[in-house]
């Protein structure tokens, strides 16, 4: 069966309509998933292909995407070369680690988001509301995956306080070494679904990874005595097919999380602040004391947590600097690109002269 027409077996993959529209103008060339992201290359699967090539990056509005773990591209069907970058259903990622003034990718066409944490030091609700904002702002589901309930003395509150983050919010207790403990990740797990993992370092992914997986392909590491803090085991980001037909994408344990263009998100992992912040007296209310502040009264009458109004303020606070570092790097690069193209271009009229 030839790769053209076989669009049932990408769908294993996968693939689905939103992917195949951008398809149908090329149709000769051989749609491929990104599994491993090295520096010397990448690599790609699907239909009868299972390849290294080189790296790929695209141009757009004087801004480089490269392709990351999870994306989707078309390559020649004669040359293997891959010919451009399918759009993007979903996409993760976060202002890189350091003073960089950029934006790190960390997976694209995620189905759902597995926020991993664990019941003993890690567990951390200002975190976890971090890689919520990450996941709304996605239009990813996030599920939170709390491991190690033999290490708490009550494990049960480490689940209330991760429910009530969110009214929808799925909350799962597992033991990661247990495959039978994992049952209730199944229905996220099916052929053709796309899992992401997050979580610090230490808090069992890499068990959850196997256990999933039937295999020994992500390493463990231990526990540091102390803090309850892992060491790194994971270093890049790569896909794993899983018995049940789904994949799962494996990632770096993340310590340092910086927030960026995800306004939506923390908006709607803060839906109940933004709602008070609406029927507050006046408009520019700064919520520190003013008459009228819905948001005062919410924590004076108990509803409202102050602590969770600090994290909300602390958040956006972040995000708005982030926003305007990102900013501030993209009228740069744009600038630059310019002066570049006027050079080059002053320089062919000077040759031709």
């Amino acid at each position: 069966m030839s790769i053209k027409s076989s669009t049932s077996n990408l769908e294993n993959w996968g693939w689905n309509s939103f992917f195949d529209d951008q398809w149908a103008d090329d149709r000769d060339a051989i749609p491929v998933r990104v599994v491993e992201v090295h520096r010397s290359g990448i690599r790609v699967v699907g239909p009868q292909i299972d390849e290294h090539i080189q790296r790929f990056s695209t141009m757009t509005d004087d801004e480089e995407t490269v392709a990351t773990v999870g994306d989707w591209l078309l390559l020649d069907a004669q040359t293997k070369k891959p010919k451009c970058l399918l759009q993007r259903r979903s996409l993760f990622q976060r202002r890189a680690p350091g003073k960089a003034r950029k934006l790190q990718l960390i997976a694209a066409n995620i189905d759902t988001l597995f926020i991993v944490t664990s019941c003993n030091q890690d567990f951390n609700t200002a975190r976890l509301e971090r890689y919520l904002a990450l996941a709304r702002d996605a239009d990813v589901r996030p599920v939170i995956i709390l491991t190690k309930a033999d290490l708490a003395p009550q494990p049960e509150q480490c689940l209330m306080a991760a429910a009530s983050l969110a009214d929808d919010l799925q909350v799962e207790i597992v033991d990661a070494r247990n495959a039978s403990s994992l049952a209730g990740l199944a229905r996220w797990c099916g052929p053709g679904q796309t899992v992401a993992l997050v979580g610090s370092s230490g808090v069992g992914k890499s068990t959850l990874v196997n256990t999933l997986s039937g295999t020994d392909r992500a390493a463990i590491g231990d526990i540091r005595q102390g803090d309850d803090k892992g060491r790194h085991t994971t270093s890049g980001r790569t896909f794993h097919q899983l018995p049940s037909g789904g994949w799962l994408i494996d990632t770096p344990g993340i310590r340092e999380l910086q927030l960026a263009d995800v306004r939506e998100g923390l908006e709607e992992v803060f839906a109940d602040i933004v709602e008070l912040a609406a029927g507050c007296r006046f408009n520019d209310c700064s919520h520190e004391g003013e008459p009228g502040c819905q948001i005062q009264a919410a924590i004076a009458d108990g509803v409202l947590p102050l602590s969770r109004l600090k994290n909300w303020r602390k958040l956006a606070a972040e995000e708005l600097h982030n926003n305007a570092s990102l900013s501030e790097r993209h009228t740069r690069n744009k600038a630059f690109s310019k002066m570049v193209k006027r050079a080059t271009k002053h320089k062919k009229m000077g040759e031709l002269d």
